[in-house]
């Protein structure tokens, strides 16, 4: 029973934890979101809390909003296709068939800036910056398992997260150097888990959203017309999530104990907080600008998953991770703009892997490339190819292990923006 107890911790936490605040499952380390613009995405968002080249740039940076002299418009989407190698998997002694989950999603942005006056802007915008999807085959290590051990079924099963981020910022310039900004970001965040143990026994079945409340800072600094430097900092909320959430009381061999043991509690979803520095450059009398990015993503903030009622479902320790990008943009003529970038980030899983949410450092390779119809209105594209790694995952019924697997996740970005200058 002291087993069934501890595969029933670690089987929520591996599941939820790793999935519910999705934000970067296929896209970046840990669970986080890069994919706010297809203008970003074609340079690997290398200085993308600086360059501001449309109203995209408040989701990086709110201070950007001022460089402006016009108001702004600026709304697309990108497409999201994954693939995620699960292989040489071994299971409570046997074998498990290879597989390759694939999604395809699309996830679209919207923005506008008003401008006051030459001091002052204001802005709204809708984006994500969490999600992920990463469902088995309905088949995936049935009849694996040998009492107590569950089916390997109960490390895969569906797992589907989506965030949006609701945001409204406000700039101010203090002087010709100097601007800052911020708002408040509402982030509703909403997650499908589903996880089976003996023979389609249901071990954990949750179904639920919430909303939690953010805020970003940021500043600009601009040396002069070709040179400028961004800061900007965004806090991510704890978001606690209601609704259908059940968590299988006890497992008793292949039967099971219909009692939830979660009853009537929410599940709490500590989201990490982020810290970013661009700066761009132009080549003077050139057309051709140099621009990158550091970002710090506080991974460290997920060192558990619990309940709104104090139910530690498990440790998870992760560390921090970074990202460093850098890109081109080569401005051809009045109507195209050439971009180009690359970007590595670090991942936020250290000891504590999971086949559910695979996690590696990833390498971004991005081109991209903007037409303007004509002052007003401009198209950009957008695509990238992320390259992640090999990693050993190894899962635990309690303290022991009981599946090991190496997993891969890649995936191809494409992204179409539409601008609009008043």
């Amino acid at each position: 029973m002291n087993k069934t107890r501890l595969f029933k911790k670690s089987l929520l936490a591996v599941t939820i934890a790793s999935t519910t605040l999705a934000s970067q499952q296929a896209l970046a380390a840990g669970f986080q979101l890069n994919s706010q613009s297809a203008t970003g995405l074609g340079r690997a968002f290398a200085g993308d809390a600086v360059i501001a080249d449309n109203a995209s740039v408040m989701a990086r940076n709110a201070a950007a909003m001022i460089l402006f002299d016009t108001d702004q418009f600026s709304g697309g989407v990108n497409i999201i296709d994954t693939d995620i190698d699960v292989k040489d998997i071994s299971y409570n002694g046997g074998t498990i068939n290879d597989v390759t989950n694939s999604s395809n999603t699309p996830v679209p942005n919207i923005y506008y800036i008003h401008k006051l006056n030459d001091q002052f802007a204001i802005g709204a915008g809708i984006y994500s910056n969490f999600g992920t999807k990463n469902n088995f085959p309905g088949d995936f290590g049935a009849g694996s398992g040998s009492s107590p051990i569950p089916d390997a079924s109960s490390f895969g099963g569906t797992t589907e997260i989506e965030t949006i981020n609701y945001t409204i910022n406000a700039a101010y310039r203090i002087d010709d150097q100097w601007s800052i900004g911020g708002g408040v970001d509402i982030v509703q965040g909403s997650g499908k888990l589903r996880r089976d143990a003996f023979s389609n026994v249901n071990a954990v079945n949750i179904d639920a959203d919430g909303i939690g409340i953010g805020f970003n800072l940021g500043t600009v600094f601009e040396l002069d017309e070709n040179n400028r430097f961004g800061l900007a900092y965004h806090y991510s909320p704890e978001v606690e999530a209601s609704g259908d959430v059940f968590v299988n009381a006890g497992l008793i061999g292949a039967g099971a104990l219909n009692t939830n043991a979660v009853a009537g509690q929410d599940v709490l979803l500590p989201l990490p907080s982020m810290l970013e520095f661009s700066g761009y450059h132009r080549i003077k009398d050139t057309k051709f600008a140099v621009h990158y990015s550091l970002q710090w993503i506080g991974w460290d903030t997920f060192d558990s998953l619990k309940t709104s009622g104090g139910y530690n479902i498990k440790d998870y320790n992760w560390q921090d991770g970074y990202h460093i990008s850098l890109g081109g943009t080569y401005y051809l003529d009045n109507n195209w703009t050439l971009r180009a970038g690359y970007m590595h980030d670090t991942a936020a899983q250290d000891n504590l892997t999971s086949i559910s949410v695979p996690d590696s450092d990833r390498n971004w390779f991005s081109f991209g490339a903007g037409y303007a119809f004509d002052k007003h209105h401009s198209i950009d594209f957008g695509f990238t190819y992320l390259m992640g790694e090999d990693v050993k995952v190894t899962e635990y019924v309690g303290t022991t292990p009981v599946l090991t697997a190496t997993t891969r996740a890649d995936a191809m970005l494409y992204g179409l923006q539409y601008n609009y200058s008043f």
